[in-house]
């Protein structure tokens, strides 16, 4: 039984029945039963298992895989027999970028694994190495084996069911509900909570006097130029302030992240660590000129609301962009950047809005947004 998930984000199927795999072949061998008599059309199917596949640029590094039918004595004879299901995944693509790691390979494998309460063997193809390091306590928390390399395997490898690709649907930072089942983004982030032993499910869980505001810095495109001025008002304000901009060990960012009732960041991978945040936190995501549609995609309300958040977005004025000044007054840059990147393409829309630009804040603005979080974390406390 072969069924199909696939759709604009993903190519996914579920397998059934007798699946042979040979990772140096790149082929899964499916026996089909002719015992009924009549003769069944053959099965040949092209699979990139990486729920990216609109995305050109992140296709191009994932393993094919091929699937196909035939009976039992034509195909290869397992030379291993497992027990447990498994599920064929690839960790190409852009997962050197944190959101990406989050968003193209952990919140689908746990909508795709939950269903097999771990007892569930992950084959991994184009293998990142850092990442299966790096996440090895989150994979464990999935599934109870140790994440198999398939490529170069020259076993064939044999197992009653298996799902190749991811199934996934929204971009970003969300999870389809589904009625009666536990696959969430609230409940991705207690399993990351879990994983990492962090100790606030809630901001009302808070051992300190003020409330702590993590402002997110960034090294490089898409600066907050005045983020020492900005964190000067926010202590003003009566907060505590922390900033930080994230890279190495994620154990130290989740305690980091965790440890924060506000977290402030301009549109960037940062914001990707609000998984880690205690519920009823507010997420207050500051918007580049013209990022209003990725912005919103990659970590706007409704992801934050997934979560148990509370979400506020600073959207920047051309007077707070370093892009002022650079085009003429009545250029698209300005006027409407969704005009403006679908006449140019992606990648050059990418060079103007987020490679090229930096945001230095109007205080008494930002201020007010400030207020409202301080407001929203109020009412949290007295719920």
């Amino acid at each position: 039984m072969i069924w199909n998930y696939s759709n604009s984000r993903t190519d996914a199927y579920e397998v059934e029945g007798d699946i042979r795999i040979q990772g140096s072949s790149s082929t899964i061998f499916i026996a089909s039963n002719s015992s009924s008599g009549g003769r069944r059309r053959a099965i040949h199917i092209t699979v990139k298992p990486h729920p990216r596949k609109f995305d050109k640029s992140a296709m191009v590094s994932v393993r094919s895989f091929k699937m196909k039918t035939g009976p039992p004595d034509t195909i290869p004879q397992c030379t291993r027999i497992m027990e447990v299901p498994a599920i064929l995944f690839s960790t190409g693509g852009h997962v050197g970028n944190h959101f990406h790691r989050i968003t193209d390979v952990f919140v689908p494998l746990f909508a795709t694994s939950q269903q097999f309460h771990r007892r569930v063997l992950f084959l991994v193809t184009n293998r990142d190495s850092q990442l299966t390091s790096n996440y090895r306590e989150t994979l464990e928390r999935l599934s109870e084996y140790v994440v198999r390399d398939i490529d170069g395997d020259d076993e064939i490898l044999c197992f009653p069911r298996m799902m190749v690709g991811l199934k996934a649907s929204k971009l970003g930072l969300s999870i389809d509900p589904t009625p009666s089942s536990s696959f969430s983004m609230r409940n991705f982030s207690r399993l990351l909570r879990a994983v990492y032993s962090l100790k606030r499910e809630s901001v009302d869980m808070q051992p300190w006097p003020r409330p702590r505001m993590l402002l997110v810095t960034r090294g490089s495109s898409r600066r907050l130029t005045n983020h020492v001025e900005v964190g000067n008002m926010a202590r003003s304000l009566g907060f505590e302030v922390v900033a930080q901009d994230f890279g190495g060990n994620v154990t130290s960012i989740a305690e980091l992240v965790n440890a924060a009732d506000v977290m402030v960041g301009v549109h960037g991978a940062g914001l990707t660590n609000m998984v880690f945040l205690p519920e009823n936190a507010v997420v207050i995501q500051i918007t580049p000129l013209g990022m209003d549609h990725f912005a919103e995609i990659c970590y706007g309300r409704v992801p934050a609301e997934e979560m148990k958040l509370k979400y506020l977005e600073y959207m920047v004025m051309l007077n707070e962009s370093s892009l002022a000044g650079k085009y003429p007054d009545d250029s698209e840059v300005y006027k409407n950047s969704v005009d403006y990147c679908l006449a140019i393409g992606f990648s050059m829309c990418k060079k103007v809005f987020m490679d090229n630009q930096d945001v230095t804040l109007h205080l008494p603005t930002f201020r007010k947004t400030l207020s409202q979080a301080l407001d929203l974390l109020t009412v949290a406390a007295s719920a």
